[in-house]
């Protein structure tokens, strides 16, 4: 009696349906065109929109920068680097053939966190067949205990390189770091075709990454992908410790630029971005000293919806094997993450995926809003 009265309620509803009006139609329509188009439409609209032409360097700094990059070779300089890294680590890229480097910004105190991204996404040393390094970039301990501890670490894993930056809370530092660490690519990484630089706190998708870099129609120079943030006000803010006098950077807006917790740039980049750094004064953050960099440089990048910037987005197995990161991952949440997406990512149907990426979309909006509502 049950499963009748089922299929009279499933008829009514398929009938029902049939029977609906053309406006009624059309009203139902623009109601699933709206919910995709307020899940999906900004990200349609900037990959679109924030693509970059092909330039035409004129600009005679530019072609100056441009020029000492191609030119600029560490490769006989190696010992004099090392002085500025307690842990080089030179031989990290013995590799001829590599394919993708890996630098991940990390704390010297995050040793925990760093265990975990090993033991999860960092546990791989090739993608698509090709071969990747990944390696976890700290700046100077404050301890002779902190140094013995981070030098058994050094020689346990052999996948850290140090430098001699200061880590503290202050602007400068994290820009130090990103200068300090692609310098180190040039003089002891210089085979890398392609460098993605990221936090220990984020979750990244390096087979998916891989896949979308082995597709690229183009030939892999002038490559800085990521997150674009555009638009972005200068912090004009007397008081505050990024503040950036117009006298020093007048312009209304910031350069557009790759949000700074998970980015790529080809190996060209890293040496232009290096060179333009000399030049660049600006007290900004290191993200944003990147994009300043990169725009001196003739640069600019190139957005995918992919990179979730500083969001964390809410997990879901198939939107995690389509998005290339996610921000904001404690150790246990990766790890919880990385079992799961080893059992069901694999198994993710473009339907599936579709659903997924509407499943993870939707609640990460919902998770913005009980924030600011709870703000």
């Amino acid at each position: 009696m049950y499963g009748n009265n089922k299929a009279v309620q499933g008829g009514v509803m398929q009938w029902s349906l049939c029977r609906l009006r053309t406006h009624q139609w059309c009203f139902l329509l623009f109601n699933v065109l709206l919910f995709h188009a307020l899940l999906f439409g900004a990200d349609f609209v900037e990959e679109y929109l924030l693509q970059p032409t092909p330039g035409v360097y004129t600009d005679g700094i530019v072609v100056d920068i441009r020029e000492k990059a191609r030119k600029l070779d560490l490769s006989n300089a190696r010992e004099n680097v090392s002085q500025n890294y307690p842990i080089a680590n030179p031989d990290a890229c013995r590799n001829s053939d590599l394919f993708l480097v890996v630098i991940v910004f990390s704390s010297t105190a995050n040793s925990t966190q760093r265990d975990a991204v090993r033991r999860t996404w960092a546990n791989q040393t090739n993608v698509q067949g090709f071969p990747v390094r990944i390696l976890f970039f700290l700046g100077s301990t404050q301890t002779f205990a902190a140094q013995d501890a981070l030098m058994t670490e050094s020689d346990y894993y052999g996948d850290i390189v140090q430098s001699h930056a200061v880590e503290d809370s202050s602007i400068r530092s994290p820009r130090e770091k990103t200068v300090l660490a692609l310098r180190w690519v040039i003089a002891f990484c210089p085979v890398a075709r392609f460098v993605l630089l990221t936090k220990d706190s984020a979750f990244v998708n390096l087979p998916a990454i891989g896949g979308y870099l082995l597709g690229l129609h183009r030939h892999p120079e002038d490559l800085y992908l990521g997150r674009v943030i555009q638009r972005e006000s200068p912090d004009r803010d007397p008081n505050s410790i990024g503040y950036l006098p117009p006298g020093l950077y007048p312009e209304k807006y910031l350069p557009e630029y790759c949000d700074g917790t998970a980015y790529i740039v080809s190996q060209d980049v890293v040496r232009k971005v290096y060179i333009a750094s000399r030049v660049v004064r600006a007290p900004v953050p290191a993200d944003v000293f990147v994009g300043l960099c990169a725009k001196k440089a003739g640069v600019a990048p190139t957005h995918s919806a992919r990179f979730s910037g500083e969001k964390h987005i809410r997990y879901n197995a198939c939107c995690y094997h389509y998005l290339f990161s996610s921000a904001g991952m404690a150790g246990k949440e990766l790890e919880r993450v990385w079992v799961d997406l080893g059992q069901k990512g694999r198994r993710c149907s473009l339907l599936k995926t579709y659903y997924g990426l509407v499943s993870c979309k939707a609640l990460t909006y919902l998770d913005k809003l009980s924030f600011f509502n709870s703000s």
